[in-house]
This record gives C-alpha cells, sequence and structure tokens, in this order.
C-alpha cells in the first residue's frame, strides 16, 4: 500500500454499556492485516474471558445502520436501534450484555483495512480463518468463537466452517448462500446480472478502502492512513468479470470451491422462503450436505432484514448459541435426537406481502427430517389446452405450444398451464422438478438460434381467483417458488453422491456443454427450489414457463444482453406434446394427518 500503516486503535470505556475498541489490528498469515471493532462486557465478577460472535464482511465496519439503510433501521425492533447498530450483523448493546464479546471486522481491502478489494473470493475467506483464530486467543476471549449474520455475513460462514479454522464453536448462516455459482452467480447457467450490479455499487465500492469523502458523505470515517489515488484504488480492487465466468470450472470459480461436507461445526440454518432468488437453496442445500453431527434448519418469511431481529427469532440465535458457546442448552441442542432438527413455517391464507404481524399468523411444525419421509411426489402433467392435472393427458396427435423468446414478461413471451381447483387443503412441502420436452426454432429472415433459457414460475391462486402473493426479500411479491435452466447445460451428473430424484445434480462444468439445435426436440428436467404452500380447498395452481424474468423477479434479473444475446437465444421457443412427450411438474405433496 502507498502509505505507511498507523496504530490508530482507540478504547472507550465510559460512554457505552461495554468496552468499545476500535480498529483493533489483526496480523494475517500473508503478512498484511485487517481491523476489526470489538465490544466486550464490562465484566463484573468472574475471570474475563467471553464467547465471541463475530462478523467480517464489506459492508464497512463503522458505517452505522441508520446511515446504511435509514428506512430498514427505523423498522427493526428497537432493542437494536442503537448507534452501534450494523447493516445484517449482530447488536453490541444486546449481545454484550448477554455476556458475548461481538467482533466485527472489515474484510480486506474494505473500510480501515488495507488490501486488495475482492469480495468472495479466496483471499477474503483466508483472512476470515486468520480472524477466528486470533480471536480464539485472546485475553478475553474463552477460545469459542461463533458466526452469526445474514446474507454476506451468513453466506461466508460456510466456506470458513469447512476451512474448519481453531476456535470456531457453532455457526448461524441466516439466509446466506451455500453455492456461489448456482444461488448468486448463475440461476441454472443464465447470468444473474442486475442484483450483483445494483448490490456491488450500492453496498460494496462506497466501502473501498482509501476512497475519498466517507466521512463527508456521512459513511463512516475516512481511511486513517489517508486517501488513495483514482489510480491506487483501481489497482486496488478486483471486479470479477461475470461474463468470463461461465462455468463452474472456470479459473476465477475454482478457488472458491469447497466441500459441504467438511463442515463439523453445529449448525443453526435459517431460510426464508421468499428468497427464492438468491438465498433459499443454499440454507436449505447447506443443511442437507453439512458433515455436522448437530445441524438444524428453521424456516422463516418476511423480508431479509427484519426477521433477524425479531425478539422469538433472536431468543432462538441465544438458545442455539449459548447452548454451544456456554454450556447453557435450554431446549436440547446438545442432546442428540432431543430437538426436532426441522423447525418449519406453514404458508397458508392469503396474509398480504410485507405484512410482518400477519406472517406471524402462519403455524409452525416440527419434523424429523428433511426431505419429509411421508412425501409423496406426485406429478401433475401439462396438457396442450394449457391445464394442469393429475392424471396423465390422452394426447394421440403431436402438438407444440410456441412463445416468443428472450421475454420481457409480457403474454407473448410465455406459457401458462392452471390446475383445476383442488377438492381439499394440499400442502407441498420439498424440492420441486419440472420435466419439459422444448425446442427452439428461427425467425424468418433471423439468425439460427444455438441455446435457450427456461424461467418457471409456481404461482398460487385463491379459490376467488386472484393471485396470492408472498413476501420476497426486498418486501416485494413473490410467487410460491421460482427455476432456471439453460438448455445447452442441461446435462445431468447421476453418479454425484449428491444427485437425488427431486434433486438433479448439474456439473456446470464447461465439458458438459450439449448443442442445441433448432426443432430438435430436447427433454430436460429443471430444478425449482424447495418451497412451503398449503393450497387450500379451491384455490388452483398455475405453472409459468417464460422466456425471461416475470412477475416476482424484482431486482434478480437475468437481462444482460452478452450473457443473452440475440444472436444465441432469438427465435421461438417450444413445448411439445403428444406421443412420446410427457411434460409434467413433480410436486411434494404431505398427506394430511
Amino acid at each position: 500500500m502507498p502509505n505507511q500503516y498507523r496504530d490508530i486503535q482507540t478504547t472507550n470505556t465510559t460512554d457505552f454499556p461495554y468496552t468499545f475498541e476500535q480498529n483493533v489490528t489483526v496480523p494475517l498469515g500473508n503478512c498484511g492485516l485487517i481491523r476489526c471493532n470489538v465490544y466486550i462486557p464490562k465484566a463484573t465478577s468472574g475471570n474475563g474471558k467471553f464467547p465471541v460472535l463475530m462478523t467480517y464482511g464489506p459492508y464497512g465496519k463503522d458505517v452505522p445502520y441508520k446511515q446504511f439503510n435509514p428506512k430498514s433501521f427505523a423498522e427493526v425492533d428497537p432493542a437494536h436501534q442503537t448507534e452501534h447498530s450494523a447493516w445484517e450483523t449482530p447488536t453490541p448493546h444486546f449481545w454484550t450484555e448477554q455476556g458475548y464479546v461481538v467482533v466485527r471486522a472489515d474484510e480486506i481491502g474494505i473500510g480501515q483495512s488495507p488490501g486488495v478489494l475482492h469480495v468472495k473470493s479466496a483471499a477474503a475467506i483466508d483472512g476470515f480463518c486468520d480472524l477466528i483464530e486470533w480471536a480464539a486467543e485472546q485475553p478475553w476471549s474463552t477460545g469459542k468463537v461463533g458466526l452469526l449474520g445474514v446474507s454476506y455475513y451468513a453466506a461466508t460462514q460456510w466456506q470458513v466452517a469447512a476451512r474448519q479454522p481453531k476456535g470456531l464453536t457453532a455457526i448461524v448462516p441466516w439466509e446466506g448462500f451455500s453455492d456461489a455459482y448456482s444461488e448468486s452467480l448463475r440461476h441454472g447457467g443464465i447470468l444473474s446480472n442486475k442484483f450483483f450490479d445494483l448490490w456491488y455499487a450500492r453496498q460494496v465500492a462506497p466501502n473501498q478502502y482509501g476512497l475519498p469523502g466517507r466521512a463527508a458523505r456521512n459513511w463512516g470515517p475516512d481511511t486513517v492512513e489517508g486517501d488513495l489515488t483514482e489510480q491506487e484504488l483501481e489497482a486496488n480492487c478486483r471486479k470479477d468479470a461475470l461474463h468470463e465466468q461461465r462455468y463452474r470450472d472456470d479459473e476465477q470459480l475454482v478457488s472458491l470451491n469447497f466441500n459441504l461436507e467438511d463442515i463439523i461445526v453445529p449448525v443453526l440454518s435459517v431460510a426464508n422462503l421468499g428468497g427464492s432468488l438468491l438465498h433459499l437453496r443454499g440454507n436449505v442445500n447447506g443443511y442437507l450436505w453439512a458433515g455436522s453431527e448437530f445441524k438444524y434448519l428453521r424456516f422463516i418469511v418476511g423480508r431479509h432484514d427484519l426477521p433477524f431481529y425479531y425478539p422469538e427469532e433472536v431468543e432462538v440465535q441465544r438458545s442455539f448459541l449459548d447452548a454451544w458457546l456456554k454450556g447453557e442448552d435450554r431446549d436440547g441442542w446438545t442432546k442428540k435426537g432431543q430437538l426436532p432438527p426441522i423447525d418449519m413455517i406453514l404458508r397458508q391464507g392469503n396474509v398480504g406481502y410485507n405484512d410482518p404481524v400477519a406472517e406471524k399468523t402462519f403455524r409452525r411444525r416440527k419434523e424429523k427430517e428433511w426431505p419429509l419421509a411421508k412425501t409423496k411426489y406426485t406429478p401433475f402433467f401439462l396438457t396442450a389446452e394449457q391445464g394442469l392435472q393429475s392424471n396423465r393427458p390422452d394426447q394421440s396427435l403431436p402438438k407444440k405450444l410456441s412463445y416468443r423468446a428472450l421475454g420481457k414478461g409480457q403474454p407473448s413471451d410465455m406459457l401458462s398451464f392452471t390446475s383445476a381447483p383442488f377438492k381439499s387443503d394440499t400442502e407441498i412441502t420439498g424440492h420441486i422438478v419440472a420435466h419439459l420436452n422444448v425446442s427452439v426454432s428461427r425467425d424468418r429472415w433471423g439468425s439460427t438460434p444455438s441455446d435457450l433459457d427456461l424461467f418457471i414460475s409456481l404461482r398460487h391462486l385463491s379459490p376467488t381467483g386472484e393471485e396470492i402473493s408472498y413476501t420476497g426479500s426486498a418486501g416485494d411479491p413473490v410467487p410460491i417458488t421460482k427455476g432456471w435452466l439453460r438448455v445447452s447445460l442441461r446435462k445431468i451428473n447421476p453418479e454425484h453422491p449428491r444427485h437425488r430424484p427431486w434433486l438433479p445434480y448439474r456439473n456446470y462444468y464447461s465439458t458438459d456443454v450439449l448443442p442445441v439445435i433448432p426443432n430438435e426436440v430436447y427433454p430436460v428436467d429443471i430444478e425449482i427450489w424447495p418451497t412451503n404452500v398449503v393450497v387450500e380447498t379451491g384455490g388452483r395452481l398455475v405453472l409459468e414457463v417464460s422466456s425471461g424474468d416475470t412477475a416476482g423477479t424484482g431486482i434478480w434479473g437475468h437481462d444482460d444482453p452478452i450473457d443473452r444475446s440475440e444472436a444465441v437465444f432469438k427465435g421461438d421457443n417450444c413445448i411439445h406434446f403428444g406421443p412420446g412427450y410427457a411434460n409434467y411438474i413433480t410436486l411434494p405433496i404431505i398427506p394430511q394427518q
């Protein structure tokens, strides 16, 4: 770095009910450093050692929640509206009162931590490992470190826990992807560009180490070593070239690869049913494949920012962490088989969306396993008349239904298949797969397409006919769930140990690319993200097949003109019916007790 490092740690023991140490320097194994804030309970008795709760990320450890997102801050539980509250992280005031040290660190290249800014990189996780091991050895630490945080602060928990750093004792990944390729970068192989561009510009870039004017913008303090020039800032930033990261074996992605089975610490994975474009799948699959003896999966609903601070959810966090970090097990987390590992929430009825009070009327249910052992995987068949039915249609003549490629959410860009009214309340809980027979054809006088993208939505109609929407991560209305597939990446690896009939496994390697030739029909299986819904008597389901984003996508769009170019995709997409062509969606039906 061009500026000389300074020792600028400060300690405040008078203005807060905890000791506040700011800009504590942590040496890294590569001879670099990161800086963190440490919030220590004021011990009145005992040896002054406490378990540690830690976050490490790119949003600026000194940027107040109130400035980062004023609207959200005004809506969180008042107990977490404090001077040191920060976006998606544990509140120091609350947790120090519970007897925890809170460590909040700037990731390498962020805030007060010098170095190259490269979010979601292997080097960032290396720094996280060093930070955990450092905290376990500090005089105020019992040697036990827990991780608790939302979104980015959850996604990195999976990665660092797989490294098994010394001192790491338990993790609570709250709505955080565990597969960067399939859940963050590319859905079914299709680039999810819109959110990344917005997220990086709004939440990461303004926090770069050495960026001038942060204090003037009320965005945390300026860098203590001074500002960097525009050229120096550019040299210290590695923004991923998303267009080049097309496959999982891309050289920029392979360094991020890790095995969930290497996670051995206790896990409380919290999945939001409304997060069907970023986090939901990762928390469910993280639970499924983690190697931990003690692991739990809890489902929630609502926006991604608010439930983390609900009093009842904070109590769940505290109960789990107290059990593993303090040895105070009030609910049975540490006793094998005593506490059911699955805590579900049942989305039944039309309570509206973005209404926390109404959503708390959804009832909860405990289960012993995931997927539920009592699941009846039931095909619902698509018909050429755009119906959705439980019996296989009698279609003796071939027929195809067409819609325009490169959809913009218009009626001509999609096909919808609607069920008859359900005759009784029907619970759908688990993983869904759609099986379609598809093709692409060229426009007259147009270029010849060589691929097609499938966008799937499962929607819910009330008995009176209006769509029932659920709360998405950003508070927007979303359908039951969604799925995607780029047909050139249709190849499945049935030999992979994680492949299941209800969860097809794809490697997404560059060597897996298959040709898509116009007017050739390809049978494909599309993974649809796991979900829960109760279709009440008289309600209906709608399966929507589109060539682009449709209602309920929000800020997670797939509209990059390079990744979805007209030269590759423009034409008509088709679904084929008739002899030899069975099109269906397999629903995980839960029999009523």
